[in-house]
């Protein structure tokens, strides 16, 4: 029996920590990020996917999970939540048990519409405004300051670019690396930037930021979900930070129009 205890103690240790040979520890995290769809099923109009999102960030068990087209209290919510209007992210908190975040970019159907942030972990968060320069719906920037302990921080930043004019998402880009490059610690930058590779904002991002698919060699099309033709939504690992990319799988699940990327990395 007490075998059995000392297993159990060693398997919930090995969750967050290894070590490596040296004998250092190691820190391992599991981050996800979600196009949600403003919590519908895009291929069942007037049905919800938050049930089906919370179970599947339940199975994953990710630390910090990004999640993008996030409603909060809008009217649109009661197409599809008989209850009446939804806070998004106060319902998937509840649901998965963690800490939830909400970063409004814009007022919409009398209630807010933006991106999100869930987090196990102990947490910091701030929202920024990113520029739209050409027009068009406004755009945020969720922010995390994660404690890893022993003084050690990460910032997960999260943000959804504009899908309407490429000058918005360079602005936007340019933008999201200067309110970065103000943080200490290492950097994670995730979510839906509507761009792929070809796009000035990727080169623009590139020179301060590894594409962690593109890096761990498997970069796999997210959108849309049904037929993924084309990779909009990425983890972005900033340069100057130490750590090792273990894993990037994007998950075949159609919940939303998007898939779900899943990384996982070691400090």
């Amino acid at each position: 029996m007490k075998k059995f205890y000392l297993f159990l103690l060693f398997a919930m240790i090995s969750d967050f920590a290894v070590f490596s040979q040296s004998g250092t520890v190691k820190k391992e995290i599991i981050l996800m990020t979600y196009n949600i769809y403003h919590g519908e099923n895009p291929y069942n109009l007037g049905t919800s996917n938050i049930s089906e999102i919370a179970d599947l960030i339940n199975k994953i068990n990710p630390d910090l999970v990004a999640l993008q087209e996030v409603d909060s209290m809008t009217n649109r919510t009661k197409n599809f939540n008989p209850e009446g209007k939804m806070d998004l992210m106060m319902e998937l908190g509840r649901l998965t048990g963690m800490k939830s975040f909400f970063a409004k970019a814009i007022d919409f159907s009398e209630g807010g519409y933006g991106e999100g942030i869930l987090s196990r972990l102990p947490v910091t968060f701030h929202a920024y405004s990113l520029p739209t320069p050409n027009g068009g719906e406004g755009r945020s920037l969720a922010v995390a300051i994660v404690d890893l302990g022993n003084g050690k921080t990460v910032n997960f930043a999260a943000t959804h670019l504009c899908h309407e004019f490429a000058e918005n998402r360079t602005a936007q880009v340019v933008a999201i690396k200067n309110i970065l490059s103000e943080l200490d610690g290492s950097t994670v930058l995730t979510g839906d930037f509507n761009f792929t590779s070809e796009e000035i904002g990727y080169s623009v991002l590139s020179e301060d930021f590894y594409d962690a698919a593109l890096k761990q060699g498997n970069p796999q099309n997210t959108y849309s979900s049904k037929d993924p033709k084309i990779r909009i939504d990425y983890f972005w690992l900033g340069k100057v930070s130490d750590w090792e990319i273990i894993s990037v799988e994007v998950l075949d699940v159609n919940y939303s129009d998007h898939k779900p990327v899943v990384m996982k990395l070691e400090f």
